[in-house]
């Protein structure tokens, strides 16, 4: 087993009765209302928390997420809220082939650059690379994050505290396989209005859900993969084929997809806040709990 692959199964513990195949996870109580939230934003930007181990902290696989406290420090961003995974929505823009509407999750995705520090702060390194280990960054499960989402429509907090996954070019590989397994508990097939056959889901492609992530970006956002290392000093020179402001019409270019990356957030609990009415608030905690081959939301209502 290679490295990555090695850290990929340690980390994914935390969701070790995910991996059973017959372990399915329930519908969110509070998806609806979350993605009708994010849908009516005008730009569905929220803030994504995580934590970034400090230099000369233990870096092994092992204590990656479960060292003391102190030897991390808090890290946040706005990013960009792209859909539920396995039911991205549709686009005429979009030149990507889709995929059969076949699943329904409430795994909240984003994209990335794999060069960006996000990356780096979400995700394990090995902490003594082989040559050209530390580059190849594959699908693997990251660390705990927390997502903040202000609906000013709605006038409604979200707190979504939970793990995240990363989604790379090696996704149907074998090393992936325990990605594919632990985020596959989530891929339900609704019951109500679902026409998609046993065809259908054969047809499903991890790897084509990837490039449709792609595709869905306009060709400036799809050249922004081909920018100079971000963060790094302006007085580096770019190297092949990178540069500012370029447009991506090809949806394998090399380089760009190179760079490219979904990461899935994996709710354990989400916190709701209506404040719609100043006199008289509420508040939810949704939590998932997992008993024996399946997972089900529970809800208690909380002062606000």
């Amino acid at each position: 087993m290679t490295g990555p692959a090695r850290r990929t199964q340690q980390i994914a513990r935390h969701f070790s009765a995910l991996s059973m195949s017959r372990f399915s996870v329930q519908l969110a109580p509070w998806r609806a209302a979350l993605v009708s939230h994010l849908e009516a934003m005008d730009s569905p930007t929220f803030v994504l928390s995580s934590l970034r181990r400090e230099h000369g902290a233990d870096t092994t696989p092992s204590a990656q997420w479960t060292a003391d406290a102190a030897t991390f420090s808090p890290r946040a961003r706005t990013v960009v809220y792209r859909g539920m995974w396995a039911t991205l929505g549709l686009n005429p823009r979009n030149p990507a082939p889709r995929n059969p509407s076949v699943y329904q999750t409430d795994l909240l995705t984003i994209t990335t650059d794999v060069r960006m520090e996000k990356v780096a702060e979400m995700f394990p390194r090995p902490s003594n690379p082989s040559a050209g280990e530390a580059e190849i960054l594959p699908s693997c499960a990251g660390g705990p994050v927390e997502g903040v989402i202000w609906a000013a429509e709605a006038k409604t907090q979200w707190r979504i505290r939970g793990r995240v996954y990363m989604i790379g070019p090696d996704i149907e590989s074998d090393a992936a396989q325990p990605v594919r397994q632990a985020l596959s508990a989530y891929m339900r097939r609704p019951q109500a209005g679902n026409t998609s056959t046993a065809a259908d889901a054969d047809a499903w492609g991890w790897a084509k859900e990837l490039t449709a992530h792609f595709g869905n970006l306009s060709p400036v956002m799809r050249g922004s993969f081909r920018n100079p290392p971000p963060g790094t000093p302006l007085s580096s020179a770019p190297g092949p084929g990178l540069g500012l402001g370029q447009k991506v019409e090809d949806l394998h270019d090399e380089i760009a997809r190179d760079n490219f990356r979904v990461l899935i957030l994996v709710p354990e609990q989400v916190d709701q806040v209506d404040l719609s009415d100043p006199e008289h608030g509420r508040r939810w905690r949704h939590d998932l709990i997992t008993k024996d081959d399946a997972a089900a939301w529970t809800t208690t209502e909380l002062w606000p």
